[in-house]
């Protein structure tokens, strides 16, 4: 635990270094946090339109009686379909945006000097991919949550989240290669999966923790707002707003540099501002596992 603690804010320190000299890579992550509420706004009036709130509640009103009834609940196709496809166009949003980041990060790690036209630009050329991408991975998503919701036993969810993390490591730089190198959802799947097996070997498992310092920079956040809250709370309420969306926005940007640099790293190359060693401690592995390079 010491040693994923420790490595993480190594990687961070390296990372910060990079974001003081591109200040503008922080608005990426919150442009994706908007979007994705204006995407929840848009869904939630069509579902309220077509009365699919009404049924959800009706149904988990009614589910507890039909368990002891015997009867299975009937779903609207209909409200399924907008459902899978409010997954779908949220992680579109994030996956765009964090597209952009990347692309930006990149740049700026090989010497360049992007700001957020550049990003942009490179993922609006990336749009299919993206969205296929979005697709892929809001359907995975969205199946481990139904298979987790189903378990009730503790090894079933341990399963699953193994699962899931194994998921997770397989499409690490799924994003990187899709706007670098323009490749396939599926292309960049194998492409990444290939990339983290190659650099860190096969057994391996994650020596940072960017949820951490998430934690820390909401608490952080928090408390200016928790002050301002208790003296003016609409005041406390703004600033809880700004406050939140700017450690959003640095946290977010520093794992997008992070997630560029360990890229790079896996390519061959040396980033910009990154130690090489610490990036080939970012994933602990097994001595007996880990490939030549």
């Amino acid at each position: 635990m010491f040693h994923t603690i420790g490595h993480t804010f190594q990687l961070m320190k390296m990372s910060w270094r990079v974001l003081m000299k591109d200040k503008e890579l922080i608005w990426f992550p919150i442009f994706g946090i908007v979007g994705s509420l204006i995407v929840l706004g848009v869904f939630f009036l069509i579902a309220s339109a077509t009365g699919a709130i009404d049924r959800a509640q009706e149904i988990a009103d009614q589910q507890g009686n039909a368990q002891v009834a015997g009867q299975a609940q009937s779903y609207n196709p209909g409200d399924i379909v907008l459902l899978v496809l409010l997954y779908i166009s949220v992680y579109f949003v994030m996956i765009f945006f964090n597209s952009a980041l990347i692309a930006a990060a990149l740049e700026r790690l090989r010497g360049g000097d992007p700001n957020i036209s550049s990003g942009m630009a490179v993922a609006m050329k990336h749009i299919p991919q993206i969205l296929g991408w979005a697709i892929i991975s809001a359907s995975v998503g969205l199946i481990l949550q139904i298979l987790r919701s189903r378990q009730d036993g503790f090894m079933g969810r341990l399963v699953i989240n193994m699962i899931g993390g194994a998921w997770s490591l397989m499409t690490f730089f799924v994003v990187p290669v899709l706007v670098n190198e323009g490749k396939s959802p599926i292309g960049s799947i194998k492409r990444s999966a290939g990339m983290v097996r190659d650099t860190w070997g096969r057994q391996i498992t994650s020596s940072f923790g960017f949820q951490l310092v998430y934690l820390i920079a909401g608490v952080i956040a928090i408390l200016p707002a928790l002050l301002f809250f208790a003296i003016f709370p609409i005041l406390g309420i703004i600033v809880g707003v700004i406050t939140i969306s700017i450690a959003i926005g640095v946290v977010g940007a520093l794992e997008g540099i992070f997630k560029a640099a360990l890229y790079e790293y896996a390519l061959g190359e040396k980033p910009i501002e990154f130690d090489t060693e610490t990036l080939k401690g970012a994933y602990m592995t097994d001595l007996r596992a880990q490939p030549s390079r």
